[in-house]
């Protein structure tokens, strides 16, 4: 029997991220579909960096700024006695800025594509904005928030570089699956590694097809 601490540790890392950067994110999209500013297209793109710089890049960074041996890392464990480097705090936080685009975009993109029109019309209802984007906004665009949620959760699950450098290789700590995978290839344990892979390759096939399940029925639903 292998150990599915790793599965467990990552399906937890997975929900929480998804969790976390749901409340984050959504406010985050609207925002930089209406607002067309120069400062918005820099968060754009601070927003997009994860899609184009390795990992391992992103890993390396956090892991200096949050390294007890530097200065913000030092004063979070001196005032709050806070690790965050090698540590499930750590994991969750590079995973939050990992995946923040996969998040972001497909939601961004669901409000674009809401006419203008739809806004003006609640607010001559006598809504207010927040009334506006919970009760309008937000029920038109289902599929693309199931998109960013699923995408999310999926890219979390597969994540490595990025969680392998912040959080190490903690057994029953910071020990995700695809670094349980990684390790039982290099002490070649093929079995072990391919009941991981197939574990999380299960996984995030079951999430994809609930994701096309979903969009290929509200899709059908709009000539009804």
């Amino acid at each position: 029997m292998i150990a599915l601490d790793p599965i467990w540790l990552t399906l937890k890392l997975a929900l929480n991220t998804t969790l976390i950067l749901f409340i984050v994110a959504v406010p985050l999209a609207y925002l930089l579909s209406v607002k067309k500013t120069v400062f918005s297209l820099l968060i754009e793109a601070i927003v997009s960096m994860p899609l184009v710089l390795p990992p391992t890049v992103i890993g390396f960074y956090l892991l200096l700024a949050f390294s007890p041996a530097n200065f913000f890392g030092h004063w979070l464990e001196e005032t709050f006695d806070i690790r965050v480097v090698f540590s499930y705090g750590g994991l969750l936080i590079a995973s939050v800025i990992y995946s923040l685009p996969f998040m972001v975009h497909p939601v961004q993109s669901g409000f674009s594509s809401l006419p203008p029109s739809l806004r003006e019309a609640s607010y001559s209802l006598g809504k207010s904005k927040w009334e506006t984007f919970l009760r309008v906004l937000l029920p038109n665009i289902k599929p693309s928030l199931l998109t960013g949620i699923v995408l999310t959760f999926a890219h979390t699950v597969g994540e490595f570089g990025v969680v392998l450098m912040i959080g190490g290789n903690i057994p029953g700590k910071t020990r995700t699956g695809s670094i349980a995978i990684y390790d039982e290839v290099e002490a070649f344990n093929y079995h072990n590694a391919n009941v991981y892979a197939g574990i999380l390759l299960a996984l995030s096939f079951s999430i994809l097809l609930v994701l096309y399940a979903f969009n290929r029925k509200a899709g059908q639903s709009k000539f009804y």
